[in-house]
């Protein structure tokens, strides 16, 4: 029996970064939906719902050379930073999402559609033909400073012409995520 409990006892030290991890995904991505979601109005039955939220993690590429490069905060980071960028990133947000949303934060739930794919955006789009729907795409985080910081890209697509985007700059303070800026804004 004390080799199963040694076993048990490593896998669970083991996995508690994972676990950590997926928490922090958690209550960064409730911060940005609190943020963009805030203007939203609650969705009903027959209402439109303006913004949208896509399933997958955009990736992140070499653009973040160019957002290091315009902080003195980031510049500490760089190499860890720099390490991080996979531009073959396949995953998606549908964890996290369901995480966020089980048994919790049902208001905010309330103005947060289900995430949908391009396609799904795209025909959504043409239906209602307005151009002031929008989808929210939201990188992949990336941790660096003693997993104590986070920088998050988020981009809103409504057309090939009219798009914004900007990093938001994490800080854990004494346990929790704290939006601490926005750098490195567009917009067409």
């Amino acid at each position: 029996m004390r080799p199963l409990s040694l076993l048990l006892a490593l896998f669970l030290v083991g996995a508690a970064p994972i676990f950590a991890q997926e928490q922090d995904q958690v209550d960064l991505l409730k911060i940005i939906f609190s943020k963009y979601y805030k203007e939203e109005k609650v969705i009903a039955k027959g209402r439109l719902q303006l913004l949208r939220f896509y399933c997958k993690k955009a990736p992140n590429n070499e653009e973040v050379l160019a957002v290091i490069a315009t902080s003195d905060y980031l510049k500490k980071y760089a190499t860890e930073i720099k390490a991080q960028i996979d531009v073959t990133v396949d995953e998606d947000w549908s964890a996290t999402y369901t995480s966020l949303f089980t048994g919790q934060n049902q208001y905010l739930k309330s103005k947060v559609n289900d995430c949908q794919s391009m396609e799904e955006f795209r025909i959504d789009y043409a239906k209602h033909g307005e151009n002031n729907q929008r989808l929210m795409i939201i990188s992949k985080p990336l941790y660096f400073a003693n997993h104590n910081s986070a920088l998050v890209k988020v981009t809103f697509y409504r057309s090939i012409e009219h798009n914004n985007s900007s990093y938001l700059l994490f800080e854990k303070i004494n346990g929790k995520w704290t939006l601490k800026d926005s750098l490195y804004e567009w917009a067409t």
